[in-house]
């Protein structure tokens, strides 16, 4: 087996362990962006489920706990790769980039955000080409359509509640990568523009006859990725990531919440990142013999250093994750486990302290070349 084959072997193991449960970086990403898939040989197509169970929990004043307010949820992404010619290749990607799911236990009252919930869903879809240039090296281009919507409840607020339609709009992606295959050798760099949300939504306090409409902006933020993998060794690659995600560009902020009484200061933010991330992931790919490779995979996003949104109470994460892939003839089957330990966060409104929490993520890839 060459290098290059055997690089994208080992990679699909690496893939699978870097991105199963990648739901704390920046506090809400679901799916990290890649354009690995248009690396595939041939024509390929690919189907991941994940899940993630968190445990998130803390404490106001040090006595009163939030119970796990940070449910289990599932995940998936399919890919499509399709080789035009010698020089031009084409991908599309489903998956869902962004999300949150919060539920404050109502049996933690009297904690003050006993019974909030929150339930962010999205999206996107894809379409990408890379052309071959000379000296081994390639440009990629493509666009991106996300569509977000939006569901909060706060009982101890009023009796708040917001849901929002859900909306389409486009991005874009562009990079360039250079490969070297007989060692295994690559490096891309990819952006991803930001995309604006315009959202129609229905604001509602429980002393108000009726539903507020009204409209506010959110940005999913731009993205920077190095991606890169080279063979060290016989059978065995080194690769990894470094991503700058542009996170203090976000926020959720609806008129009626934000201009609304919170003690003595208005409301203001339903979330509200403040800070951006810089997220890492270094790992070692092995083949063990023509049928089965793994791989080891460590990751780390710094904290921030500043109180968070008490909708996403985390702050940076460090884990590690371990894959394997089972190969057989044209279609590889990847296994992979991820245990998070997430950041301690100080909430903004209340400052709650959220403390030793963590995770532990699961995910099956199956990916056919033909």
């Amino acid at each position: 087996m060459g290098m290059s084959k055997m690089g994208r072997i080992l990679l699909s193991a690496s893939l699978l362990a870097m991105g199963a449960g990648s739901a704390f970086a920046g506090g809400i990403e679901r799916s990290a962006p890649s354009v690995a898939i248009l690396f595939e040989e041939g024509n390929y197509v690919e189907f991941s489920l994940g899940a993630v169970n968190p445990d998130v929990q803390g404490t106001f004043l040090g006595v009163l706990g939030s119970g796990d307010m940070a449910p289990g949820y599932g995940a998936y992404t399919l890919g499509y790769k399709h080789a035009i010619n010698d020089k031009l290749d084409m991908a599309f990607i489903l998956d869902q980039p962004v999300g949150a799911k919060v539920a404050y236990p109502v049996s933690a009252a009297p904690y003050p955000f006993a019974g909030a919930t929150a339930d962010v869903d999205s999206q996107a879809i894809t379409a990408l080409l890379r052309y071959k240039l000379p000296s081994h090296l390639s440009v990629i281009g493509g666009i991106r359509v996300e569509q977000v919507s939006g569901v909060v409840g706060i009982p101890s607020i009023g009796g708040y509640t917001m849901s929002s339609n859900t909306d389409r709009s486009l991005g874009y992606v562009v990079g360039v990568a250079w490969e070297k295959p007989e060692i295994a050798a690559r490096v891309a760099l990819t952006y991803n523009s930001a995309i604006t949300h315009e959202l129609a939504a229905q604001e509602q306090f429980a002393f108000m006859p009726a539903a507020m409409p009204t409209t506010f902006e959110t940005v999913v933020p731009q993205s920077l990725t190095l991606d890169f993998q080279t063979g060290i060794a016989a059978n065995t690659l080194l690769f990894g990531s470094v991503r700058w995600t542009d996170w203090s560009a976000f926020d959720i902020t609806p008129p009626v919440f934000a201009g609304a009484p919170c003690g003595l200061t208005p409301c203001g933010a339903l979330s509200d990142i403040t800070t951006d991330s810089i997220t890492y992931s270094l790992g070692i790919g092995r083949k063990f013999n023509e049928q089965w490779s793994g791989a080891v995979v460590l990751g780390y996003e710094g904290s921030g250093g500043v109180p968070v949104g008490n909708l996403g109470p985390t702050d940076g994460y460090k884990s590690v994750g371990l894959a394997a892939t089972y190969t057989m003839d044209s279609m590889k089957i990847t296994g992979g486990v991820r245990y998070i330990a997430i950041g301690d966060a100080t909430t903004q409104s209340i400052g709650s302290q959220f403390t030793d929490n963590t995770g532990v993520a699961a995910g099956l890839r199956i990916g056919y070349t033909f």
